[in-house]
């Protein structure tokens, strides 16, 4: 049995979860609603505050499903419960961050700087003090969307790892490599 899988989920108060006909979970809660299909062989029963998840063999793709069915829905109920919020540091000489609304303007080294359209659903901060590297922060509801966001910002311009010059999530850690040899 999977341990993730065979744990319930708690449903805080101010949260309601059902389950549509095509097996679509749908979380209402105080910061919005968020839904996510869930696989047809999987069963979700929603009874006395808690969803439990079961599957029906013990097929390895039934197994597969079961830990990513619960994970998916528990992130649901703590996403419209406390949300979740991914910070980014640009790390580099020169390199420079700034938002209007939901429009991000970058400077990460190139000769032009990059705008980026950051989605509706989530909130995006910057902030600059001297002698500290900027940090953008998302916040928002759908932890799929914030993740995939992030990664989208620190893809174009990945740590280096001579200098560690480029955008990393805060508290990632670049590993160095040694320069070169100096001759004789």
């Amino acid at each position: 049995m999977s341990r993730i899988g065979k744990a319930p989920i708690t449903v805080p108060a101010g949260v309601t979860v059902t389950v549509g006909s095509d097996n679509v979970v749908t979380v209402k809660g105080p910061k919005g609603t968020l839904t996510q299909p869930i696989d047809r062989d999987i069963t979700v029963n929603v009874a006395d505050g808690n969803i439990n998840i079961t599957r029906p063999t013990d097929q390895i793709r039934h197994r597969a499903l079961h830990g990513l069915s619960r994970a998916l829905v528990a992130n649901l109920v703590k996403g419209v419960t406390e949300g979740y919020t991914k910070k980014l540091e640009l790390v580099g000489v020169g390199f420079k961050a700034a938002n209007q609304g939901n429009m991000l303007d970058l400077a990460l080294g190139y000769s032009h700087n990059i705008l980026i359209e950051i989605p509706n659903e989530l909130k995006v901060a910057t902030q600059q003090e001297k002698g500290q590297n900027p940090i953008i922060t998302l916040e928002g509801i759908d932890r799929q969307l914030i993740g995939q966001v992030a990664a989208k910002i620190r893809s174009l311009r990945k740590p280096e790892p001579y200098k560690g010059k480029g955008v990393r999530y805060v508290g990632e850690i670049v590993r160095k490599k040694a320069g070169k040899a100096a001759g004789k």
